[in-house]
């Protein structure tokens, strides 16, 4: 098909880009400051460094108009949170006293004082800092990182484009703070947030900005009238300011729904719609309002989610059909590059006709460069690329890879039975009390132990040869034997090996799965200076051989106390890996739940009676739209059930979920079945254990009582106080006292001090229990 040149040529734009540099040059430069060893000068440069450095790649590559204030040295909702002088009470020294200092602060506390609560952006696996306001809360303007990133990027001749949050997205995010009543609404801040906005958007106008972006991807899931009122309020009030650069109001992750005539109508310049997946029910939506005459469309074609090339000759159908809804038509992703790696040309290990399939970020820019072309000039401008595209995808198609029979064949033969226990709860958990003989309030961790230097030192010299698998597997068993030496000295109850062999909690087990892709350079940011490698799903998947049996038993052979067997679910397995995008996701789900289910079996084999499996983005997952939620949830649980169903009632089932808003799945965690639930609960006050109780919650669960995302170490009082909040929602003989989340990120100093306060608190309950 050949496509005419649009009347006016169409621009390629972004609306983020990953912040860490090839080699994680932010996370090295931000730890170092924190440890002492970096100055805050040295810290500014290396990141105004790499802003240059990616807008230079990005101007270079044709992406004619850049984003700035999208780079973060935390997160962009705290940014947000500076931008607008939100900084909660228990903060406000450290950031008069130094900025920099009170910024980390916020987002990661210290000794004296609690950060701020951190959970995930919308279906992501991003963690962004939950905004505390109240009725008190004083708005204030500083727009000093705006500003300054717009001049640094406008004075290397780019045209920039300053990337807000959005008024609405940032009160809709909010949560009251800690002293506010928990019926407060943030939004009804709406009216007082609004003056800040102006005075930046005043700020980056003088500044030279054209253009201003603000991000609402809230709008895009179930919004009440209010809510929707509250949207058309907004950009009324901004649209109509006289001293504004022009605006551009962004959504992305799923379609826009009802608010799409909202901002349709609004007094803006410009909106900036995703077209992928579940949002490609935008291209019809906008044409039954009316289109946008007189407006700009940015229009977000290229996933910006997941690493799989884009069909470039569908893409152009769509941009073909939108240039007559729209003033104008430019091209971008669908969301910020922020969630894929930098660059799939750094990887030497994946086979050159697989690494053809895949898009990071700068492949993902070159196909909308590609995509703005075809678009403003014609398809017969690109039709060595158009070419390439069609043979690459011919190939994913047809490869060996992507199917294998007797995996289907497999799934296929799956019923209904396989996914329940030989028997109900009530009667597996007296058998697992006999079994086990815990105590009252039983103590354990999340799995995973400080991941040391040497550990990682232990791990890279295995890769390079600079030692043998007898060395390397003799370092990993010192640290299973000091690990499980200290839990006992300790008293926990149930202990852990540690996961010292364990690289990531979905990349190891993707190491050892057929059907997995393993990148080396493919970072993405989870939180702050955390990053993982998403590993990619890319053809049918088994299990060839036991992945955790062996040091799970070694561990068990040191201690008469139980370990527990540690693996990741197939949901998380699934969400925190880049998922193929040819088969529902359900079906992959069912694949790697088989295959965790023959892991299960084996470590019972083993003699094994404890099994925890992880599932922390079950609540990520859930579809932004309730409409989509009944579907994911079925195929989810069911998922998880699959993998555990198949033990003895005395083998008792754990799961874990971290950092998520449970109270929206909590019927979901009951139909897992699991015989136990840890849960993050520390930084959010044991709001978990509160919603447990008013579902009805029949099992055993843990809300946690150490916030491991911290490096403060809680006292045994302050897990004392947490455990007796947690009493008055959950009865003593079904609740377990246990950290938030793995301590893999941790030091051992704090570890140690943190769990033994932790036992001495649960210690300490006890006895207050057994004297009433």
């Amino acid at each position: 098909m050949t496509t005419k040149p649009a009347a006016t040529p169409a621009r390629a734009t972004l609306y983020g880009y990953p912040r860490q540099g090839q080699h994680r040059e932010l996370k090295k430069a931000i730890e170092g400051y924190w440890k002492g060893r970096v100055t805050a000068d040295a810290l500014r440069d290396t990141a105004a460094e790499l802003r240059r450095a990616h807008w230079r790649q990005l101007a270079g590559a044709g992406i004619d108009e850049l984003p700035t204030g999208d780079f973060s040295l935390y997160d962009h909702v705290l940014d947000t949170t500076v931008m607008v002088g939100a900084i909660p009470g228990r903060h406000r020294e450290a950031v008069d006293g130094d900025p920099l200092d009170g910024y980390f602060a916020m987002a990661r506390g210290t000794q004296d004082v609690a950060p701020l609560e951190m959970t995930k952006w919308f279906d992501t696996n991003y963690h962004y800092l939950v905004p505390e306001l109240g009725p008190e809360t004083v708005f204030s303007a500083d727009s000093t990182k705006q500003v300054t990133e717009l001049r640094e990027a406008l004075a290397l001749g780019a045209a920039a484009r300053p990337v807000l949050v959005g008024p609405v997205t940032y009160l809709l995010l909010a949560k009251p703070a800690p002293d506010v009543a928990a019926d407060f609404d943030p939004l009804t801040l709406l009216d007082r947030l609004l003056p800040v906005y102006a005075e930046v958007l005043a700020d980056l106008r003088a500044a030279g900005a054209e253009w201003a972006q603000l991000d609402e991807p809230a709008l895009v899931q179930d919004r009440t009238p209010a809510e929707l009122k509250a949207a058309e309020r907004a950009y009324r009030v901004l649209g109509t300011l006289s001293d504004r650069p022009k605006l551009l109001v962004a959504s992305y992750f799923d379609r826009l729904g009802e608010a799409l005539p909202v901002l349709a109508k609004a007094p803006v310049e410009g909106l900036a719609l995703d077209f992928t997946g579940a949002a490609a029910a935008n291209l019809d939506a906008l044409a039954a309002v009316g289109g946008l005459p007189g407006k700009r469309l940015v229009a977000g074609v290229v996933d910006g989610r997941n690493i799989w090339i884009n069909d470039l000759a569908k893409s152009l159908a769509t941009l073909g059909t939108l240039l007559g809804l729209a003033d104008r038509v430019d091209v971008a992703a669908s969301c910020s590059l922020l969630h894929v790696p930098l660059d799939a040309s750094a990887e030497r290990d994946i086979e050159p006709q697989v690494l053809r399939w895949l898009a990071f970020a700068r492949q993902k820019s070159a196909e909308i460069v590609t995509l703005a072309k075809g678009l403003g000039r014609g398809t017969d401008t690109i039709t060595a690329e158009l070419a390439a595209n069609r043979a690459d995808l011919a190939s994913r198609a047809h490869s060996a890879i992507t199917r294998d029979p007797a995996v289907r064949a497999r799934t296929e033969a799956v019923t209904a039975a396989d996914a329940r226990r030989s028997q109900p709860y009530a009667e597996r958990a007296a058998a697992q009390r006999t079994h086990l003989g815990l105590p009252l309030l039983p103590t354990t961790t999340i799995g995973s132990f400080p991941q040391t230097g040497e550990l990682r030192t232990a791990r890279a010299d295995l890769r390079t040869g600079r030692i043998g698998t007898a060395g390397y597997e003799e370092r990993i068993k010192s640290e299973i034997r000091e690990v499980i030496s200290f839990q006992e000295k300790t008293g926990l109850d149930v202990l852990v090996h540690g996961e010292a062999e364990r690289n990531d909690m979905v990349q190891y087990f993707a190491e050892q799965l057929t059907g997995y892709l393993a990148t080396q350079h493919g970072w993405v940011q989870s939180y702050g200076t955390r990053y993982v490698r998403p590993p990619i799903l890319a053809g049918d998947i088994s299990r060839p051989e036991p992945m955790t049996v062996r040091w799970t038993t070694y561990a068990q052979s040191l201690t008469t106390k139980p370990v527990k067997g540690m693996l990741t679910g197939p949901v998380t397995m699934l969400a925190w890996s880049f998922v193929r995008d040819d088969q529902p996701l359900g079906d992959t789900a069912r694949q790697v739940a088989l295959a965790l289910r023959e892991e299960v079996n084996d470590l019972e084999a083993s003699g094994t009676s404890v099994i925890q499996v992880d599932e922390p983005a079950l609540r990520e997952t859930l579809p932004l739209r309730s409409s989509g939620r009944p579907a994911y949830l079925a195929w989810a649980t069911e998922a998880f059930r699959l993998t555990t169903a198949g033990v003895r009632p005395d083998t008792q089932i754990h799961t874990h979920m971290c950092y998520a808003e449970f109270g929206d799945v909590v019927q979901a965690i009951d139909d897992l079945d699991a015989d136990v639930i840890s849960l993050e609960a520390a930084r959010s006050h044991m709001q978990v254990a509160r919603e447990l109780a008013a579902h009805g919650y029949p099992r055993e669960a843990g809300p946690g009582v150490y916030d491991i995302h911290s490096p403060r170490v809680p006292s045994s009082a302050e897990a004392a106080e947490l455990l007796r909040s947690g009493l008055r929602a959950i009865p003593a003989e079904r609740l377990w006292v246990n950290p938030d989340c793995g301590l893999k990120t941790r030091g051992w100093p704090e570890t140690r001090a943190s769990l033994e306060n932790l036992v001495a608190a649960a210690r300490t309950v006890r006895e207050e229990l057994s004297g009433r």
